[in-house]
């Protein structure tokens, strides 16, 4: 079943990754000195797995956004792309990791000033492309907001309680999800109720993948998950499973749960059906069922 997920998304996210590089490829040919573009080029264009600009997209399109739309779909699923890159320049100095999809991370190539350039370079870009729309940009930086308070709230302050970790997962990569997701259904001029829709089934499914991301780091190997593991025990940082004690199988149940309460969110619309829907749904599979 997990492969089956994975394949399916994956083979989605295929189809429309090509059109989201080429954007992302674009806004960094822009980019001025030389010095911060080699830096946002790494950054933006080392791969990944696309997952919120493809989610950006399959909400556009689910949502009944047409070809006249599909400019401003792309402009905001390339902006999160870029906005989720940033978070991850820092992530990776605030652990440490000399490593980022198999490739040396932003610090460890460029030093710690340099990488921080690099992150307000990512996020100057990013609002560039939201700034022609004042909804998409007050979505945006809601969620960056929220990932904020979650990175200070880790940094500082342990969470004791299973409610306590998925409030955190929902700071950290539930908010994202919700932003990308949104960006998509306003790209479609949805109305205020569908767009709230598609938030909740996003920021569920982005707790869901912080869940299976904890489980992940404490069983996966490095090789094969393209990241070092054992990061979160190595930092002392609160993982699900540290923090609830329950063996990984339990915890997967909990990211399940998550995926369930997603697509009860979708369900709720009562959208017609399309490809676009049925990915969505897969991707609520993928979060928990990946190996990587």
């Amino acid at each position: 079943m997990a492969a089956k997920a994975e394949f399916r998304v994956m083979e989605h996210v295929a189809e429309r990754r090509a059109a989201v590089e080429d954007r992302l490829r674009a806004v960094v040919e822009g980019v001025e000195p030389a010095e911060l573009e080699a830096g946002v080029d790494a950054a933006a264009l080392g791969g990944g797995k696309r997952l919120r600009p493809a989610l950006t997209l399959l909400v556009f399109e689910a949502a009944g956004g047409g070809e006249s739309e599909r400019t401003t779909a792309l402009d905001f699923a390339a902006g999160v792309e870029l906005v989720h890159a940033a978070s991850l320049v820092v992530d990776d100095i605030i652990d440490r990791s000399e490593v980022r999809r198999g490739e040396p991370s932003a610090w460890a190539a460029f030093g710690y000033g340099p990488a921080l350039v690099t992150s307000d370079g990512l996020l100057g870009e990013a609002f560039a492309l939201f700034s022609g729309d004042p909804a998409a940009t007050r979505v945006v930086a809601d969620a960056m907001v929220e990932l904020g308070e979650g990175e200070a709230i880790e940094l500082v302050e342990r969470p004791e309680s299973e409610s306590a970790y998925l409030e955190l997962a929902r700071r950290k990569t539930g908010a994202l999800f919700r932003a990308a997701a949104e960006l998509g259904a306003l790209a479609a001029d949805a109305d205020a109720e569908t767009v709230e829709a598609f938030g909740e089934y996003a920021e569920r499914v982005g707790v869901a993948f912080q869940i299976r991301d904890d489980v992940l780091d404490a069983t996966a190997d490095s090789e094969s998950l393209g990241k070092p593991t054992g990061t979160d025990e190595a930092m002392d940082r609160p993982s699900v499973l540290q923090v609830t004690g329950k063996r990984p199988e339990a915890v997967n149940e909990l990211a399940h749960e998550q995926a369930t309460a997603a697509r009860a969110a979708l369900d709720g619309l009562d959208l017609p059906e399309s490809e676009a829907l049925r990915y969505l749904e897969a991707l609520s599979s993928f979060a928990v069922e990946r190996e990587r």
